[in-house]
Order: C-alpha cells, then structure tokens, then sequence
C-alpha cells in the first residue's frame, strides 16, 4: 500500500512560508510528568511568542486525547501511537504551514521522544524537559489525578504505577519549583530567540 502512495509536489514551501512570516519554523517539546508545569509555561511561551508577532500553534495531552487519539489508551503501545500521531501533525504543521509549534505530552518514553526528533528533524526539535519532583506535582495536582491514581481508580498513570524515563540529553531542563511561571518561559524564549531568525 506503502508504495503506493505518492506525495504532490506542492508549489509554496517552507522557505517561502519562512519569508511571508519573517521567522524559522520548528517543534518546541514540553516534557515531564502530570502536574508539572508543562502546559502552563507553554502557555505563557505561546503568549510571548504572539507578542513578538510569531505564528504559532500549541497541542497538549487532553486536547489531542479528546479528538484527534481518542481512539488510544494508556497502555506503553498507545502510548508510543498517541506521541507518534502528534509528532507526525507537528511535522505537517511546520513543513506546510510554517508553524513554531508547542507540544506539552508527558510523553514519557525515551526511544517516543527520539522518534520525534527524527519524525521532524533534529534541526527543528527544541527538547524542554520541565523536571518538577513528583511529591511536588501531586501536591499540586488539581485535577485529582494522582489521587485516583493512588486508590487504583487510573491504571498506568506515569509516576505511580507505569515509569517516566528522564530526558537524557534535553536542550532545556527546568526545575519549575526554582522559577516562576514566566521566568521558566523567559528561560525557553531566551533559547530559541536565535533559532526564530529566519536569516538564520
């Protein structure tokens, strides 16, 4: 089936789409486990980034779970389908629409992160790695997830009964009890200021 399918050659690509939106295009990956800070400091990066005019597009574990993998469980199978789905619509996001994309998934397995950096390019992949220890993301767990998860209510929940595997060699880690919420998206828009250069 495989060869059977023959992408078009479209007309606009990625360096005219670089030109009319005056910056580079590439994937910015928020992992760590629930509770983190992941997609709150990926807010706050999304706002400073609108502020300097940058066309974004941000996607985190609940709003893809409940549209586009509704379809996938939590099991370490799906899991690795849920984070190679996303990469895959990060991908056309960026080669198609010219898109900085923010991604915040626990995503909680090393070899699931490195298909992402080859579903992308390594060359567009920005690795942060929000390092919050767990007694402090279940005491600020709003949601009420670890709690159910310690009373066996939630199977293979990342942190109490299925693993976390820490980033080896992040671009970007952060310990969100020693910053504050801006701070931490300061530190990440610090980073990728050069990368946003679309002569660079």
């Amino acid at each position: 089936m495989q060869g059977n399918i023959i992408p078009h050659n479209f007309s606009v690509d990625l360096e005219q789409l670089k030109a009319i939106k005056n910056h580079n295009a590439f994937l910015i990956w928020f992992t760590g486990l629930s509770g983190s800070g992941k997609s709150t400091i990926a807010n706050a990066l999304n706002q400073s980034l609108l502020e300097r005019k940058v066309h974004t597009c941000i996607l985190d574990g609940d709003s893809v779970r409940k549209g586009l993998n509704k379809d996938l469980t939590f099991s370490p199978e799906d899991r690795t389908e849920n984070i190679r789905r996303i990469a895959e619509v990060a991908n056309l996001m960026i080669t198609h629409a010219g898109l900085v994309v923010l991604g915040a998934f626990i995503s909680p397995y090393e070899i699931d992160r490195a298909r992402i950096k080859e579903i992308v390019g390594k060359d567009k992949y920005v690795e942060v790695y929000v390092s919050t220890p767990l007694a402090v993301c279940e005491a600020q767990d709003v949601k009420g997830l670890y709690k159910k998860a310690r009373a066996g209510e939630i199977k293979d929940f990342t942190g109490i009964d299925a693993p976390y595997e820490v980033p080896k060699h992040p671009t970007i880690t952060i310990d969100a009890t020693k910053y504050t919420i801006e701070e931490a998206s300061s530190l990440v828009l610090t980073y990728i200021e050069r990368k946003l250069n679309a002569d660079g």
